[in-house]
């Protein structure tokens, strides 16, 4: 069996200046009965690497005490032991260490924050004697202010001031004189820089700030005294977004609320004043990050909770009775993996996050501090008066258990029924209309939840042989419900199974197994609604078992290739509603050289997505094909009795743009876009593809494209032959397809418009360029010839569109009408004539002539 305990790393003597910490953390465990000073480790900090330790020294004179380790161990020798922080005899807030991510060095980038608002960062280059001052700036626009808390989130620096009472305010209680503000912060090689100062939140107590993934939480300072309706709730503040959660450490969120502008703490109480007076929440007595805005509460009912981003509150362990109540002080919490570490007093406990269950519980000769080492997340790293210390596992020999070992499985079966309520409480929310947060204590309430705990207890006795022998005691209604649940139990049996002879069979056989299990999985997945979970575990499975995958597709989907090339599928109507799901285009794509692209790697791929992957992959001919395949069912599909069709419409993505999406950006697959572009059979995707064939100078192939779709649509017909005729203007890449291009030529175009078309598509004429050097590439009237003569004979040709009413037999001429004056007559024929001449003065064919004659 193995067993957990605290391994020592180092005694500060790879560190510089290690024995003055020694001292320094030595005298301040000193000073906690003479002082009363509670927690010694609290201005201490490790920076995220385990490389660096700062000591904030407050009293008699504020200072900096840096411990540097060094990867090489000769330059430590030669480096000047002086403390950071040039500005002198004003308070230090607190010390922040800066992700960079766009230098190369990988240097430390440390932040001295001062009450007064001054700020010093510093970077350290281990090859050039240390620490380096990069800037020194002020955080806050007025120079009475007082910085208070401060934390790093994201690309932000955030602070908490204290703001001096105004001659306007000078009523206005002394608790609520804070504010938040934030800055933009980035550092780069020259250098930081930081952006102008922006209020978020003012008229508030004083709070402490600390990050978690993209939020910021604004806790109650614990070493102040609150208001009571500040004590009672917390905020939390996405800097990014502007938005506020009020929540408390009984019910989670109580309030959201949206703002471009600053916030006012007191409205935001008002609004929830109601809910405050009906609460009674424990004090918060520690807290830390947990990461990925989730945040960590030890409270003073002795339970470690975990504050999830979307506001619900989920318990994880409780602490022994009394053992906040004996004296003993809070040092840290932290997580790390899935292990909750966490210091109480002299005691350190290890909880699994999992079930609640505590993994061990080890005495410590001196407090400590936990801290997170990015490059041993997993393991708890904790500092401590005598060194740095990690958390491993070692081997001891097989012992019977202390009588403790029942009292422990029942608090570790509580947790594990706790662990269901809350899988519970998740599964119930997703198909919730509501959009209240749903909670533990509301799910007993409300009497809403027993089916998962009986079907456990069910499941016990069925694995242990004991149907028959309980049915008998038990109601008929167990026994009808073991009958209906035979199925499921039998499947859940056979997956033990299946598990036992996958780790037994041979290297054969497993891939046999492999590729069986894969295509079972992906037919149940795809055999009802893919869920964002659901769609989460099929990409994990074409990921990784890619080769797998695509014959469990063409199994599924019953995908059969004949000898010319088409595609075809035997799957039900059902099945393909599920993989062409519409996809909304606001998701995340991006477009890439005309394509869209989905800009992170971590997205859930849609169905139809992942399929082309595959095919892209293993058979990227079957692309064009799999795509009018999906078209014609989408066809079908909008004209069946589903509940809501896959038929693209404005508020979907066509089909044939989320194909494109699995092309590569590169531009090495250009047929296959030419290929997915003429088979949506969508005007602009055409010309799109007409272009790119155009660029490559395939004139064939463009020409048998003009000449296939420009017999679908007049439109279409027009605007291709357009854009063809532009480029005969051009160049001379097209004259052997002349006599083919001017048979696609419409029936509405004109002689004027093709002569128009071709002056305004010309090239440039060189003025420096010899008699007979441009002549090659330039059009004549020699070539437009026949196009001309063919548009002028439809012009001059006379109509016959109203022949059959005028040779109709009932058809009778109207009278004649009445001999006018001569005077009159002579004016009619004389207005006769000049319009006939204007008539041939607008008449553009016989002015157009050339060398060989007119045309």
């Amino acid at each position: 069996m193995t067993r957990l305990e605290l391994e020592q790393v180092t005694d500060f003597g790879d560190f510089t200046r290690g024995e003055d910490l020694k001292e320094f953390l030595k005298q301040a465990y000193a000073n906690i009965s003479s002082q009363n000073v509670s927690e010694p480790l609290s201005d201490v900090r490790v920076s995220p690497d385990g490389c660096h330790i700062h000591v904030i020294v407050r009293q008699p004179n504020s200072g900096l005490v840096t411990c540097d380790k060094y990867l090489r161990p000769h330059l430590m020798q030669s480096q000047r032991h002086a403390d950071l922080a040039l500005t002198r005899n004003i308070p230090i807030v607190d010390v922040i260490y800066i992700a960079q991510s766009n230098t190369e060095d990988g240097a430390s980038v440390l932040g001295v924050i001062f009450e007064n608002g001054k700020v010093e960062f510093w970077k350290f280059l281990e090859c050039k004697s240390g620490w380096h001052l990069l800037h020194t700036v002020d955080l806050c626009n007025s120079p009475r202010a007082k910085v208070v808390s401060v934390c790093m989130c994201q690309n932000f620096i955030i602070w908490c001031e204290e703001r001096p009472p105004s001659e306007s305010s000078v009523n206005v209680c002394s608790n609520f004189r804070y504010c938040i503000c934030k800055k933009t912060i980035e550092v780069n090689e020259g250098g930081v820089n930081l952006g102008s100062v922006k209020m978020a939140l003012h008229n508030n107590p004083r709070y402490m700030v600390i990050s978690s993934g993209d939020l910021a939480y604004l806790l109650p300072d614990m070493r102040e005294t609150s208001p009571m309706c500040a004590s009672k709730v917390f905020l939390a503040w996405s800097p990014e977004h502007d938005t506020f959660k009020v929540h408390s450490a009984c019910s989670g969120t109580l309030l959201m609320k949206s703002s471009n502008k600053e916030s006012d703490f007191k409205r935001l109480v008002t609004d929830c004043i109601g809910i405050l007076s009906s609460i009674n929440p424990p004090d918060i007595c520690g807290f830390s990050s947990a990461g990925f805005g989730d945040l960590l509460l030890l409270l003073s009912s002795g339970w470690v909770c975990i504050l999830k981003r979307d506001g619900s509150l989920q318990k994880m362990y409780k602490l022994p009775d009394n053992c906040l109540g004996a004296g003993g002080t809070i040092n840290s919490l932290n997580i790390y993996n899935e292990t909750l570490a966490l210091t109480v007093g002299r005691t350190l406990f290890l909880i699994d996050t999992k079930c609640g269950l505590e993994l061990e519980r080890i005495s410590l000769k001196r407090e400590g501090l936990l801290f997170v080492n990015s490059l041993q997340s997993h393991s708890p790293q904790m500092l401590s008066e005598t060194g740095l210390f990690v958390v491993k596992q070692r081997e001891l020999d097989a012992k019977p258990r202390s009588s403790s070992t029942h009292s422990e499985a029942i608090d570790s079966s509580a947790r594990l029924i706790e662990a269901v309520f809350v899988e519970a409480c998740k599964y119930y929310q997703q198909r919730s209309l509501s959009s209240t947060q749903l909670t533990v204590e509301k799910l007993k309430k409300g009497g809403m939840f027993q089916a998962p705990i009986s079907l456990a207890a069910i499941l016990r006795d069925y694995l242990s042989n004991q149907r028959s022998k309980s049915a008998e005691k038990n109601s008929s209604g167990q026994e009808r419900l073991m009958h209906s649940l035979e199925s499921e139990l039998r499947s859940l049996v056979l997956l033990e199974d299946v598990k036992t002879t996958m780790v037994k069979a041979s290297m054969k056989d497993l891939e046999s197994h492999c590729g069986s299990l894969v295509q079972q999985e992906i037919c149940r997945l795809l055999s009802s609604e893919i869920e964002k979970e659901n769609l989460q575990y099929l990409n994990s499975i074409f990921h990784l078992f890619p080769t797998e995958s695509w014959h469990a597709m063409q199994a599924v989907l019953h995908l059969r290739c004949n000898g010319e090339g088409l595609l075809s599928s035997k799957a039900p109507a059902e099945l393909w509603k599920i993989i062409l799901s519409p996809v909304q285009p606001t998701a995340n794509f991006a477009h890439c050289n005309g394509q869209q692209k989905h800009t992170t790697a971590n997205v859930a791929l849609p169905v139809f997505e992942l399929l082309c992957h595959s095919i892209f992959k293993f058979q990227s001919s079957w692309l064009p094909r799999f795509l009018e395949l999906a078209q014609q069912q989408a066809g079908i599909s909008s004209t069946s009795s589903w509940s809501y069709g896959v038929k693209e419409s404005s508020e979907s993505l066509p089909l044939y743009k989320r194909a494109l999406t699995v092309l590569p950006c590169q531009g090495a697959n250009q047929h296959l876009q030419v290929e997915l572009l003429l088979c949506s059979q969508r005007p602009k995707a055409i010309m799109q593809a007409l272009q790119i064939l155009m660029k490559q100078g395939q004139w064939e192939r463009v020409t048998q494209v003009a000449e296939r779709f420009c017999r679908q649509s007049p439109l279409l017909n027009k605007e291709i032959f357009s854009t063809l005729l532009c480029k005969v203007a051009q160049h001379r890449d097209l004259d052997p397809y002349l006599d083919l291009l001017w048979t696609l030529c419409p029936e509405d175009m004109t002689v004027t418009s093709i002569l128009n078309t071709v002056l305004q598509n010309l090239p440039p004429s060189t003025q420096n360029s010899g008699p007979f050097e441009a002549l090659g590439s330039q059009v004549t009237i020699g070539l437009l010839k026949p196009l001309l003569r063919k548009v002028l004979q439809r012009e001059t040709k006379p109509s016959h569109r109203y022949a059959d009413i005028l040779q109709s037999p009932t058809m009778h001429p109207p009278p004649t009408p009445p001999r006018q004056a001569k005077g009159l007559s002579r004016a009619g024929a004389e207005m006769d004539s000049e319009l006939q001449a204007s008539k041939q003065r607008t008449l553009p064919g016989p002015q157009v002539t050339s060398q060989a004659g007119s045309v």
